[in-house]
Order: structure tokens, then sequence, then C-alpha cells
């Protein structure tokens, strides 16, 4: 996949994490997550499955609660599992990401293979910190610019 391509999944992702307002014509059934995906990602061949919490791509599940529900941070073995500003990233294949707009603290569960190293990296692509598999935890998102999870 190339960069820009991840890119877009990611700032896609990260500006459904932060708020973001986009405008998109859309029918009754669809609702915000899945507006905000169709407007970020038009045509995006590596998205797999969208629902009104839920946007699967090509190794990146992004989920975010509807209504009164919470999102919990359980994690698939071989993922590591972020939650930033009440939405759940779920990574599973082993590539860097690219982050935009990821602010404030949340829980991390690295539950990739035991001694698996996930780095979470600074804009200069010096590295900010890890979490060595199989660990949880608490991070500060201000600032990550890429992760990579293996």
């Amino acid at each position: 996949m190339k960069i820009g391509k991840r890119v877009a999944i990611l700032v896609a992702a990260t500006a459904m994490a932060a708020g973001a307002t986009i405008t998109a014509q859309a029918s009754p059934a669809e609702n915000g997550l899945q507006r905000q995906a169709d407007a970020l990602l038009p045509g995006h061949s590596r998205v797999r499955h969208i629902t009104a919490d839920r946007v699967d791509y090509d190794g990146l599940t992004v989920t975010r609660p509807t209504g009164k529900d919470k999102i919990t941070l359980d994690c698939q073995e071989g993922h590591l599992c972020m939650l930033v500003r009440g939405t759940k990233f779920d990574l599973y294949k082993c590539q860097t990401w690219q982050a935009q707009n990821w602010t404030g603290n949340g829980e991390f569960n690295n539950n990739q293979t035991p001694g698996t190293v996930a780095k979470f990296f600074n804009q200069d692509g010096s590295v900010r910190w890890t979490s060595t598999a199989k660990q949880v935890g608490t991070a500060t998102w201000d600032p990550i610019y890429s992760i990579r999870p293996c």
C-alpha cells in the first residue's frame, strides 16, 4: 500500500476520533461514522465494511460507540488496540500507520505475540515511546505522528 493511502486511512480515522465535522450527502440510513468514512475515503478500495459504529479497513478497525454504549479495550490476540478520544483503534497489520490530531490520554493494550515491540513516533520520525507485548496501560497521545505495531 502506498504511503498516501496509509495516510488517508489514519487521517480519516483520527478525524473521526477528533470529532471532525464533514458534510456529505447521505441517505437517512447512513449515520455519522459511515458518512465521515465515506466523505474521507470515497471509493477507497481498502475499506472492507462500514456500519454505524465500525469501519473495517485492511489492517485496522475503527470503532466508536453509539448512544450510551461505551467502548471497551478488549483486544484480540496479535492486535494492538488504543482508545483515542473515545474511539478504539485496533491495528493488526504490521506496517507504519500515520496519525494526525491525536490528543489527550488514552488506554492501550498491546496484545501481540510476547516480546513484540510497538513503536510510537514523533513528527521527525524519532521514537517517542515503545510498548513491549504483552502490555496494557495509559499513554499520552500528544503528539503521536505515526505508529508501527510490530
